[in-house]
């Protein structure tokens, strides 16, 4: 009886141990530059621009990358946090911020890649100056977004805001409406189909590029890309911004052939960070 029970002990141990082992494979596996990197990203531009570094340059630079699609802008921070991707790349500095504080992401930024110049977009007139009085004008509706837009708006004189400091400021911080216009909010990936029921939408890049906009030349107003803080960023979990194959993503993504890349297929749409 007593042999028994020690072995039986012996064998609890060992699987005690090796459980521990198993607990730290994905840690190991993180560490290993080998292994595949899997990057969430929105179709465009970010998957394409992440398409180009795994066709061309990821396999010079020893990197194996894997991009998993999302079509909205809370799955892949989701999935990051569930550890089903090892970083993403969709989201801007200030929506990251606000996905953090309400959600309680432990992410870290890895470095900025690109701009996409949030667009005002209208099929109802060709002047931003001729918007209808008590006009419908469609905006994101997560925080940081709909904030870019409505300062957008308030850049080109159609509406006044108060002054909200760092935080975003919603359609209850407008201090004049000249034209009393009807803010709407709508996700964002819909947007671009809001256009037929609205007069006007206020439309992220990427958004706007997928559906076929060009918002070099489809824009009534762009947002300026002068200190704009929205630049689109690489993030991951905090514990792996400096795991060797995030490293050498974020170098191939900041380098000059992925800046030219951008420059030649998106001619204006998308900007380089500088």
């Amino acid at each position: 009886m007593r042999r028994t029970i020690s072995a039986l002990a012996s064998l609890v141990l060992i699987a005690g141990l090796a459980a521990c082992g198993d607990s730290g494979s994905d840690d190991a596996a993180s560490s290993d530059p080998n292994a595949v990197l899997k990057v969430g990203a929105s179709p465009v531009p970010h998957a394409e621009i992440l398409e180009y570094v795994r066709d061309t340059l990821a396999a010079d630079a020893g990197l194996n990358l894997e991009i998993v699609q999302f079509a909205d802008y809370i799955q892949p921070n989701v999935a990051l946090k569930d550890g089903q991707i090892d970083a993403n790349y969709f989201q801007t500095v200030p929506y990251l911020a606000e996905q953090s504080a309400a959600a309680g992401y432990d992410f870290v930024n890895v470095g900025g890649v690109h701009l996409e110049p949030m667009g005002v977009y209208s099929q109802k007139v060709d002047d931003i100056a001729t918007l209808p009085e008590g006009g419908t004008i469609a905006i994101p509706n997560d925080a940081s977004n709909g904030g870019r837009a409505l300062k957008l708006l308030a850049d080109n004189g159609l509406i006044t805001l108060k002054d909200t400091g760092e935080t975003s400021p919603t359609s209850n911080d407008i201090t004049d409406n000249p034209k009393d216009f009807k803010i709407v909010e709508v996700e964002a990936a819909q947007l671009p189909r809001s256009l037929e029921d609205v007069d006007a939408a206020v439309i992220n890049g990427n958004y706007a590029i997928s559906a076929d906009l060009n918002p070099a030349k489809d824009a009534l107003v762009l947002e300026s890309a002068t200190d704009n803080p929205n630049v689109n960023i690489l993030v991951t979990r905090n514990g792996m911004q400096d795991d060797p194959r995030i490293q050498s993503l974020i170098k191939l993504l900041q380098g000059d052939k992925v800046k030219a890349f951008i420059e030649e297929k998106y001619q204006g749409a998308v900007i380089p960070a500088s």
